[in-house]
């Protein structure tokens, strides 16, 4: 399968993302000669424990999240990011769950936009909204290269376009630049050969990133 580095936009501290940053990024891929090809969507979701007793609540994790990616179709991925756990199941997953009653929907996220062509690899740039809501979240880009499936192999081409890519967006002087934090995937027992288990875990990590910087957008304003 073909290795992905999955990025967010870090805004500038005291500024917040926008439709505009979005609008401007998806020049920039166009600018670079990136053909568009259609729509894609992840769905991240937060769950949270049904209980009789809210007392048990402690006894259950917290960032219980689940994830379905547009190229798995038939998948559903689970992660625990306290524990350090990923697991595939059948997308069937979230009806039996529903039908158990053990967890729910706390909030759901969808990321979603547009896919873009560019030689070897693959761009998908989109923004972060909750489901039945069109407030802007955050941004998020997926980058793809598609003939390598080895993390190591893969390192330092992906270091070499992404520093094509900082540059491109840094000439718009938009008020932010994309960041690129890898998981530690070995402590999910992750190998070095690419899998649909590790964008599962690096979205759980881009989500914890657009919390923290949400956050510390709200503690800059007050």
């Amino acid at each position: 399968m073909p290795l992905k580095w999955v990025l967010n936009w870090q805004p500038n501290a005291g500024s917040t993302v926008n439709s505009q940053i979005l609008n401007e990024v998806s020049q920039c891929v166009e600018s670079i000669n990136g053909v568009k090809e259609g729509r894609w969507k992840a769905t991240l979701t937060f769950y949270k424990p049904m209980l009789r007793d809210q007392a048990l609540a402690a006894d259950f994790p917290r960032d219980f999240l689940g994830i379905s990616l547009p190229e798995q179709p038939n998948k559903y991925y689970f992660i625990l990011r306290g524990h350090k756990i990923v697991l595939e199941a059948d997308s069937s997953i979230q009806l039996i769950m529903e039908k158990l009653q053990s967890y729910k929907s706390r909030v759901a996220l969808n990321f979603e936009g547009f896919q873009y062509q560019l030689g070897d690899f693959q761009l998908r740039v989109g923004k972060v909204v909750p489901t039945h809501s069109e407030n802007l979240r955050g941004i998020v880009m997926e980058v793809e290269y598609l003939p390598i499936s080895s993390l190591e192999k893969s390192r330092q081409i992906m270091d070499e376009f992404v520093d094509i890519w900082q540059d491109t967006v840094s000439k718009r002087s938009l008020p932010g630049h994309f960041l690129h934090i890898e998981p530690n995937f070995s402590d999910y027992g992750l190998a070095d050969h690419y899998t649909s288990q590790h964008t599962a875990v690096q979205y759980a990590h881009v989500m914890a990133q657009l919390i923290a910087s949400v956050q510390a957008g709200q503690a800059a304003r007050n």
